[in-house]
């Protein structure tokens, strides 16, 4: 399996942040293209190695940089826990990807991860090369940001592997019915982590303090940034159990956006693990669509200025 390579950069205000980053050694067969991951709320870097694995062994992407948020996986924790929101957390982005000189790209977001690509869109569009939004859209349903809130920074600490396991079966096995035994301990790999003989999650407990003083019910609706969205590609993976993505809030992302798909994950809720073949394969080949057409632009541009 490829490996990665951790990569540290400075924040605007000094905090240390760390991304993965996975490269093809000679450049792949779409002639550099890179794919940049962002997780989930309280989720890390980890979540996405079986696709980074996937769009480097299919040889679809040359590069995948995925980002951990500060107060995630590597990324050091902040001491104010109010700098634990999304325009700060933007701003570490731009750095990270300014750092690792990322131009452009195709961009893989999971829940938080796909609002951090609908602000990229609203203030950097040419960084966007394609769009993947796994579980998130422009309408958020307030019942799946209060189950989140209901356990984000509370779950009890697990005393085992197989402690931890059953932690998340007892929380989300509603949700996420199609997982096997051996996807259950994967998504516990990827939410703790065992130090000095305690098993810890992946994210600072502090995150829920931002998320406490949300109001329910005055969510911003996002179809603006969505639609600054439209001189991509777009594909929206929808877990089939999903609590925050509702399938209305799909059909009109598809009818929104001119060139827009969608693809529902079964037995899966929020926010797909990105794990099974078959999901992993479709968001393969959405990205090497967006190579194709990245070089059909190209090769329609140098026509053109040969005849001008």
């Amino acid at each position: 399996m490829p490996a990665f390579t951790s990569r540290f950069v400075s924040a605007p205000d000094a905090l240390r942040l760390h991304a993965r980053d996975y490269q093809q050694a000679d450049g792949g067969t779409t002639g550099g293209l890179t794919v940049v991951c962002l997780p989930g709320l309280a989720r890390t870097s980890a979540d996405f190695h079986v696709l980074a694995t996937a769009l480097l062994e299919s040889r679809v992407a040359a590069r995948v940089l995925v980002i951990d948020y500060r107060g995630r996986g590597l990324s050091a924790r902040d001491p104010n826990p109010d700098r634990y929101d999304l325009p700060i957390e933007s701003a570490d982005l731009l750095a990270v990807l300014a750092a690792l000189e990322i131009g452009a790209a195709v961009f893989v977001g999971t829940s938080r991860g796909g609002l951090h690509t609908l602000m990229l869109g609203a203030v950097r569009p040419t960084i966007l090369q394609g769009v993947v939004l796994n579980d998130i859209g422009p309408v958020i349903e307030p019942r799946g940001l209060a189950r989140i809130r209901g356990y984000i920074g509370k779950l009890p600490e697990p005393k085992s592997w197989p402690d931890a396991i059953d932690l998340l079966k007892h929380l989300a096995s509603a949700h996420f019915t199609a997982l096997e035994e051996q996807d259950w301990d994967t998504f516990a790999r990827t939410t703790f982590e065992e130090r000095d003989g305690r098993f810890v999650p992946l994210y600072d407990p502090a995150l829920m303090h931002n998320l406490a003083k949300l109001d329910l019910d005055a969510v911003p609706v996002l179809w603006p940034q969505f639609e600054g969205l439209r001189h991509v590609p777009v594909l929206v993976v929808r877990g089939e159990n999903s609590d925050l993505l509702s399938a209305a809030t799909v059909a009109e992302m598809t009818k929104r956006h001119p060139d827009c798909a969608a693809v529902t994950v079964p037995g899966q809720g929020h926010a797909p693990l990105l794990i099974d073949t078959p999901t992993t394969r479709r968001i393969c080949q959405f990205v090497e669509r967006c190579g194709f057409n990245l070089h059909s632009t190209a090769a329609a541009q140098r026509g053109l200025s040969l005849l001008s």
